[in-house]
């Protein structure tokens, strides 16, 4: 029997024990083209082999951003994704030097010396320190080939939910990392028109969001937001609720990424059929020794229940202030389920039995919103009126 243990889990099912493997860095195979033959949005690429230099690109560029809790990615115009990393960044606090940003950042978490921080300068959608997120921006648009010498316009992709104030963060936060102007589009916009939906004809589409900080559901007609519902819950909480879940019942301290692969292993948001149980390895909180525990599908299904919950009833509200005409074209279109958080488990199949519509996970997910505000950027003068207005 082979047994393999990362990030402190191995899933366990019969006599075999299979790993969860730690996500690869994300590189876009080649060009996909992304069209869906009834609208007049431009064709835009989902990604390339590598990311360009500076060297490759013009001096002036359109970028557009979605700057996650979790991740980020970015979009150059007449490129397409040239970054997708998670929103973290390394940093010395003895010489205030930015040591890693991304991926590489992610994998310093929890494994630091004292002087060294890896931190998410953003939570729950909102910037919680202004200087690292401004440092943050400047470093991505340095690796997408921007500089203060590019007079680039950009788009970046917020959860409706932030409030006035934060929206004047991100703007500020953007124009002193190097951009010549900055527009705002929700993410729930951005991401109907990543999904391919018609969002200028009057047929109404409903959109849910599940993101890294928030979740936000829509119903989008017309080219506007018809009704909404934002909640600041998202796959953080979830990993949060499985730390305190382990914590509470097993007396076992586990890290941020250790949570996160035993959602990814065996979390769901209903019950499923070959369930394997995980076994963890962490800290003993009375005796601080190492100690390992098994878990089953069931424990990290009532750990994450309370946040999956929240996340249906507000679809459900969402769905229930739809005028009743869109609420029909929504029971023959579906919902469409974007965000890293609509990979859990059972998810679709839960707010299908709560709603009575069928839903659909879209076929890029996790970049479904940048790829809406990359068509925006392509068509940057014709879809201004879809932009956030200057507070």
């Amino acid at each position: 029997m082979s047994t393999y243990l990362l990030w402190g889990v191995a899933a366990t099912r019969r006599d075999v024990r299979i790993a969860a493997m730690p996500t690869a860095p994300y590189h876009c195979p080649g060009a996909a083209a992304v069209t869906d033959g009834r609208s007049p949005w431009p064709a835009v690429t989902a990604g390339n082999d590598g990311a360009p230099t500076v060297e490759d690109l013009p001096m002036a560029k359109d970028i557009a951003i979605d700057l996650g809790t979790a991740n980020t990615l970015v979009y150059v115009r007449g490129k397409g994704i040239v970054f997708n990393e998670p929103t973290v960044i390394a940093l010395n606090t003895r010489s205030h030097e930015a040591l890693a940003v991304g991926h590489q950042a992610w994998q310093m978490i929890g494994r630091t010396p004292g002087y060294i921080v890896a931190m998410r300068p953003l939570r729950q959608g909102a910037i919680t320190d202004f200087e690292i997120t401004e440092r943050l921006i400047r470093l991505i648009l340095q690796r997408a080939g921007v500089s203060r010498l590019s007079r680039s316009r950009v788009l970046i992709c917020v959860p409706s939910a932030i409030t006035s104030v934060e929206r004047r963060a991100v703007r500020e936060a953007a124009s002193r990392a190097g951009a010549s102007s900055t527009y705002l589009i929700e993410q729930p916009m951005a991401a109907a028109i990543g999904a391919g939906l018609a969002i200028e004809e009057p047929v109404g589409n409903m959109v849910v969001d599940v993101g890294g900080g928030t979740s936000e559901s829509a119903v989008v007609c017309l080219g506007g937001v018809v009704a909404s519902k934002a909640i600041r819950s998202g796959g953080f909480d979830l990993d949060a609720a499985v730390q305190g879940y382990i914590r509470r019942e097993f007396g076992l301290a586990v890290g941020e990424r250790t949570a996160e692969e035993i959602k990814i292993t065996i979390g769901s948001a209903a019950p499923y059929e070959d369930e394997a149980k995980a076994e963890v390895r962490g800290r003993e909180l009375m005796t601080g020794m190492p100690k390992t525990v098994v878990l089953s599908p069931a424990d990290i299904r009532d750990a994450l229940e309370d946040h999956v919950r929240q996340i249906v009833e507000a679809a459900v509200t969402c769905l229930g202030e739809a005028p009743p005409e869109l609420a029909q074209d929504i029971i023959v279109q579906g919902i469409h389920l974007v965000g890293g958080g609509s990979l859990l488990r059972g998810l679709a199949n839960r707010l299908a039995g709560e709603t009575g519509v069928p839903v659909h996970v879209v076929d890029t997910p996790l970049e479904c919103v940048v790829l809406g505000a990359g068509r925006c950027i392509e068509a940057f003068d014709t879809v201004r009126s879809l932009f956030l207005e200057d507070d």
